[in-house]
């Protein structure tokens, strides 16, 4: 065997023990990180215990509105995924981890139930990262069409200054509860993911039209995710 053949093989037995060291520091490392995801029961490996809800100035924000404007919804700390629509031309997963988990603190509602403006609440002074969170879903929101008052834990409006200044946010709802507009949309029906995307792939405002401005039903993207225990 010429010499250019055995330092061939000689590189190559050098590669494979590479490879094999390689292999057996990534198994060491994953042992030590323990049992993957899927192994890991949702009750046992989270105990879960009751919160709040709300913090205290959000707790005062709420009361605020609902003395400011009675007869309208008030709701509070709903995940953006449920009142706010995207195409799925993209991961929808990729959207919830970026922006679909994140909260809007309070939001007022007509009668039947349209997010007419979102009221976020926010700290005396902020973090980089607590910005960082409130510029994203302000982003969203605003893309959305959805008008987003800031108040400021030390310094909240007073009632008439509420009205005051959601009026025109107001105007574009169906009114109070007590003067409830029928809403010509139908319930969205719960579609297999596949069925989903087929129906996009003609359009997603075909889709949209179909179902304008209905609620994303709870269980709806619970294809999107493997079973979990």
């Amino acid at each position: 065997m010429d010499f250019s053949a055995t330092s061939t093989w000689a590189l190559a037995l050098a590669a494979a023990l590479l490879l094999s060291l390689l292999a057996t520091r990534w198994r060491a490392r994953g042992s030590r990180a323990g049992p993957g995801r899927d192994a890991l029961d949702t009750v046992q490996a989270w105990p879960p215990e009751p919160a709040r809800v709300m913090t205290s100035h959000e707790r005062k924000g709420y009361e605020l509105l609902r003395r400011a404007l009675p007869g309208y919804m008030v709701l509070a700390q709903v995940p953006l995924s449920r009142f706010v629509r995207v195409p799925m031309r993209h991961s929808y997963a990729e959207w919830l981890q970026r922006v679909g988990a994140l909260s809007a603190d309070l939001l007022v509602c007509d009668s039947g139930s349209r997010v007419l403006a979102v009221i976020d609440v926010r700290q005396e002074t902020e973090s980089d990262r607590s910005r960082r969170r409130h510029d994203r879903l302000m982003r969203v929101l605003q893309a959305a069409g959805i008008r987003v008052h800031i108040w400021r834990e030390d310094k909240f409006p007073t009632p008439a200054e509420v009205r005051t200044a959601l009026a025109h946010d107001l105007a574009r709802g169906s009114g109070p509860l007590e003067s409830p507009r029928a809403s010509p949309s139908r319930p969205m029906p719960l579609i297999p993911v596949p069925d989903i995307q087929e129906i996009l792939a003609d359009g997603d405002a075909a889709a949209r039209d179909a179902a304008i401005e209905e609620p994303v039903p709870s269980g709806f993207f619970e294809e999107l995710e493997p079973a979990r225990r």
